[in-house]
């Protein structure tokens, strides 16, 4: 009985332990099933296939262009040109022609005086005929000027003009040079700078003499014989009435062609302004070219004025 009992508790234990081994075998085979076939096996990517060679040529042959990189900032459209300065059709042209250097003789001045125009005579004083030259234009009824000189760069190139203010006077010198000028130039409603390339540049000296042009109220002309004159700024400083030169008519005195396109840019000045204001001196080419000049100005629309009435 009892081995009876104990084969059959033998093979219940063994019945048992195939059961386990059975169930691991299972749970294995499932195992390897999932790993073959399950859920990871349809995330596999697909190898792309290969382009035959013949399409590969033809991306290669048609590359992509590329786009032009956007501009930071979008262009400006184009401004519409600017139209010509308009010429001043309507309007007369009000020109001052200041001739300079007069009083050394009395023929240019007589010619001068002729002409039909108010042409301001601008007197050197201290010469033999200043007084001369002086009262034929008070008699004509032409505006006087002293043509007052002063200290220029270059001293030692010509022999200095009589009555020369100069930065090394006293201001008593000073001051009495001035009063004789005026005294040798007699009726001088303005005054203009003959030569002062130098006393132009020098703010003091033109404080004595603007100081002195108040004493009379007479207004300056700067003829800008340096481009760093202070002379018209000064001459505002003390209420003067001042203009300054805009065309030299004649620095190359000898040429008759080379004076009317001075005269030509005169006019162009006037008509951008209204007004401008030439110098010259009593050259023969010079007043050959005036007297032409002046023929048809008045078809032209431009008046002739004394220079004071171009002063500000």
């Amino acid at each position: 009985m009892a081995k009876r009992r104990s084969e059959k508790g033998r093979s219940r234990k063994n019945s048992r332990i195939d059961r386990w081994i059975l169930a691991g075998i299972a749970i294995i085979a499932l195992a390897i099933i999932f790993v073959l076939w399950g859920p990871g096996r349809s995330t596999r990517k697909e190898e792309p296939k290969k382009q035959p060679a013949q399409a590969q040529k033809t991306e290669k042959a048609e590359p992509r262009q590329k786009q032009p990189a956007p501009a930071e900032k979008p262009p400006k459209p184009a401004e519409p040109a600017k139209p010509a300065p308009k010429v001043r059709e309507a309007e007369t042209l009000k020109i001052a022609i200041v001739i300079d250097d007069l009083g050394g003789d009395l023929k240019a001045a007589r010619e001068l005086a002729e002409l039909p125009a108010d042409i301001t005579f601008s007197i050197l004083p201290s010469l033999p005929h200043s007084k001369d030259v002086a009262r034929l234009a008070a008699d004509r009824k032409r505006e006087v000027a002293l043509h007052m000189p002063m200290e220029r760069k270059n001293n030692k190139e010509k022999p200095e003009t009589p009555g020369t203010l100069r930065s090394e006077m006293t201001p008593a010198e000073f001051v009495a040079a001035v009063d004789r000028n005026f005294e040798s130039v007699p009726g001088a409603a303005v005054v203009n700078n003959h030569e002062g390339s130098a006393l132009t540049e020098n703010k003091e000296a033109m404080k004595f003499l603007m100081m002195k042009l108040k004493e009379r109220e007479i207004g300056f002309l700067d003829s800008l014989t340096s481009p760093r004159s202070v002379a018209a700024k000064t001459a505002r400083e003390f209420g003067l009435r001042t203009a300054r030169r805009d065309v030299f008519l004649d620095n190359d005195s000898e040429s008759p062609a080379a004076i009317r396109a001075q005269f030509a840019e005169l006019e162009q000045k006037a008509m951008k302004r209204g007004w401008a204001i030439g110098i010259g001196h009593p050259y023969p080419a010079t007043i050959s070219e005036l007297r032409k000049w002046l023929l048809d100005a008045k078809k032209r629309n431009i008046e002739i004025v004394p220079v004071s009435r171009l002063m500000k």
